[in-house]
């Protein structure tokens, strides 16, 4: 599913977006997520409050065999991606509180995604090797420290890995689709509807937790389309740089269905709900007829 040459490409691509997040970050990231407590805790309940659970539920009452349970849990434990701000922006909502969920969610990934991994693994009766995730975790925080050191000493060429960073992570959707899907067709064929829909409803559930969270505590309607989209779309690379880098032989490969699937369907399903978004904006902007003025 993911050969040796895709493996390389994917663990650079990985280092260049973990360095790109490095670099978008300053030490006034920090202080401003620790002023504004009441961001940073939607973002946390959006993040590994609801999509651990979708998981675990998803995992819990469809019929998939283990391995794809073990994609479903750690797909659902992801941090938010970089993806989630280029859809925000398009879809002209609350850029700067989308970023912040972002950097929020993967700095505290790093104690949280273990513990979740642990807890729901349980509960499924699943094995995953949660010290290998923590070593993986704690080796993907160097390009970001490297990153942030790039922003420190020049801020021009911190921004422009940050933009490279963001970038690769469309990229490596469109690389995913050019190298992947036409070589494991016949995989795909072969793949029962139930891990489709997995991978496709847990982006959507995402999507709608995250809206009606927002809503619940009375954000505007552009910050809660913001938390929406930040919810709903999950780090995929992270997630299938952890499953190679964690998991060895077929169980490797049935694990990465549901990160390699949900990768390539929450752009579809991101899409449609950006351009939904915006023809809400459309409607609102239109002036009436002078008959009813």
């Amino acid at each position: 599913m993911v050969g040796p040459l895709e493996q390389a490409i994917l663990a650079l691509m990985i280092a260049v977006i973990m360095l790109g997040m490095g670099a978008s970050l300053t030490p006034r990231d920090f202080t401003s997520a620790l002023k504004r407590p009441y961001g940073l805790f939607i973002g946390l309940v959006s993040q590994y409050g609801f999509m651990p659970l979708i998981a675990f539920t998803l995992a819990l009452t469809l019929p998939v065999s283990e391995p794809v349970k073990i994609g479903l849990l750690i797909m659902g434990c992801m941090p938010g991606g970089t993806t989630s701000n280029i859809f925000t922006y398009f879809s002209k909502g609350n850029l700067a509180l989308s970023v912040l969920m972002t950097v929020n969610s993967t700095l505290f990934g790093v104690l949280l995604i273990p513990i979740l991994l642990v807890i729901y693994a349980t509960g499924l009766n699943v094995d995953i090797p949660a010290e290998n995730i923590i070593v993986t975790l704690f080796l993907l925080l160097v390009p970001v420290a490297i990153g942030m050191a790039l922003r420190r000493w020049n801020a021009n060429v911190g921004a422009l890995v940050e933009l490279g960073g963001s970038a690769l992570g469309i990229i490596f959707i469109v690389f995913l689709l050019v190298s992947w899907v036409p070589r494991n067709w016949g995989f795909l064929l072969g793949t029962p509807a139930s891990v489709f829909f997995a991978a496709i409803a847990l982006g959507l559930c995402g999507f709608l937790c995250g809206y009606g969270l927002s809503r619940l505590l009375r954000q505007t309607p552009r910050d809660a389309r913001t938390v929406a989209l930040e919810t709903g779309i999950q780090n995929g690379p992270l997630a299938v740089a952890l499953v190679v880098l964690t998991f060895a032989g077929s169980q490797q490969q049935e694990i990465l269905a549901i990160p390699v699937l949900y990768s390539l369907f929450i752009v579809i399903s991101s899409s449609l709900l950006t351009f939904w978004f915006r023809s809400i904006d459309a409607r609102s902007q239109q002036t009436l007829p002078k008959s009813l003025l």
